[in-house]
């Protein structure tokens, strides 16, 4: 019966610890892009859906318009579906002053079960990791 508490408990925490995660990171590349140069993040965002030339710059956006669910869902006989996960799209904007990214936005209704900007984690996920590469090899 100790095990089974334990059990639950670490199971708990193992979710509390990957909803943090998958919400997390597009909240970390809001500070972590800042600085990045211009083709370094489409290469890692790849080519914008949109883009924008401003008086100090440009505005680039990439859009994820596919609903984005929650892992939450419960089938069962005769097409009966519980969903208690929510939806999400997700818009990722790049503000950029002289070539390097100033500033990252989103817009879209991107709050899932796994967080509120959960549904932009695949707009910035290879940006990130490009990110976190640099730091460990310098």
């Amino acid at each position: 019966m100790i095990w089974l508490t334990h059990l639950r408990k670490t199971a708990c925490f193992g979710l509390f610890l990957f909803t943090s995660a998958c919400s997390g990171l597009p909240m970390r590349a809001k500070h972590d892009l800042i600085g990045m140069p211009r083709s370094d993040l489409i290469a890692c965002a790849g080519v914008p859906d949109n883009a924008a030339s401003l008086p100090d710059g440009e505005v680039l956006q990439w859009r994820q318009d596919q609903l984005v669910q929650g892992p939450l869902s419960f089938k069962g006989p005769f097409s009966l579906e519980l969903d208690l996960s929510g939806h999400g799209t997700c818009h990722f904007v790049a503000r950029l002053r002289q070539g390097r990214v100033a500033q990252v936005e989103y817009t879209g209704p991107s709050g899932t079960m796994l967080g509120p900007y959960s549904a932009c984690r695949p707009l910035v996920l290879a940006c990130e990791r490009k990110v976190r590469l640099a730091l460990k090899s310098e």
